[in-house]
């Protein structure tokens, strides 16, 4: 499998006034009530090095910005030169930024800087498994609200770096209504008839569908995307066609590398996969000090 580069128009970079309290409270936590006792202790005040952060193993680099940011924040001396972008492939070996300055500063924020680079890389490198498998097909992966509490725009950032989309980002976004809400409320029908008497007419309303019925349902009254949930490949594909393109169609349920070009055959629009943000595995990255 190749993973391929995003390009850099396409990628956004993270406001400082939003990454930054996040690096804070991180960097805060690992000092706790006396700082780096073991740095202060071995190595000298005066003491300047030069370091690099290397790919331990293939993958898709995020979160650059805040692993600067993890040492700009400890010494402002430490110069930080990022040599592959955010959305760049790397392999095994290869650098991805120089930081040189001095050696304390260095090593209190190097676990700080590489707990997120290393997740968010992970996350990256995870969508980017899926696109990859994708291609040839209209279907676009998307991220779910599955994320670690505090860290959602981190995270959805990082799936936007491996080239995916991204599905809300809270409550507030869109109507989602789900299977339990639709239990609650009797019925598809009468669950979207409540939320279309509440909501303003620029939200846009999607429903949960477990069933060809309840899809019917749904686009009786009429939707701007239905969730077909769990569904096998042969009722997605009868699902696409008894939506014929009145609405976007997105397929979730425990889709892996594997199983996401057999439903994205199906013809949807959209593959919602949780795992990208609640399990990704980390991409291994270090810090190694140069001569």
């Amino acid at each position: 499998m190749t993973l391929e580069p995003t390009p850099a128009p396409a990628l956004a970079p993270l406001a400082r006034i939003l990454i930054e309290p996040l690096v804070r409270a991180a960097l805060l936590e690992d000092l706790g009530r006396a700082g780096d006792i073991t740095t202060a202790a071995v190595v000298p005040a005066d003491l300047e090095a030069r370091t690099a952060l290397i790919a331990r193993q293939a993958g898709v680099v995020a979160g650059l910005d805040l692993a600067r940011l993890a040492f700009e924040l400890i010494d402002p001396r430490i110069a930080f030169r990022i040599e592959r972008q955010d959305g760049e492939a790397v392999g095994p070996g290869e650098r991805i930024a120089a930081i040189a300055g001095p050696a304390r500063g260095i090593l209190t924020a190097e676990r700080t800087a590489l707990n997120f680079l290393c997740h968010l890389s992970g996350i990256a490198t995870a969508t980017a498994s899926v696109v990859a498998v994708l291609r040839g097909h209209k279907a676009q992966v998307v991220c779910t609200r599955k994320t670690t509490p505090g860290l959602r725009a981190l995270e959805k950032y990082a799936v936007r770096a491996g080239g995916g989309g991204n599905h809300r980002f809270g409550l507030d976004d869109a109507v989602l209504i789900k299977d339990n809400h639709v239990a609650m409320a009797g019925g598809v029908r009468e669950a979207l008839r409540r939320v279309c008497a509440a909501v303003g007419h620029l939200v846009k309303i999607e429903v949960e569908v477990d069933t060809l019925a309840q899809l019917a349902e749904a686009m009786a009254e009429g939707v701007d995307a239905v969730l077909l949930d769990n569904m096998d490949p042969a009722t997605l594909a009868k699902a696409v066609a008894l939506v014929g393109g009145r609405a976007l169609t997105e397929a979730s349920g425990r889709i892996t590398p594997e199983t996401a070009p057999i439903i994205a055959a199906s013809g949807v629009d959209l593959i919602s996969i949780g795992w990208l943000t609640h399990s990704a595995p980390i991409l291994d990255i270090g810090l190694d000090f140069e001569p």
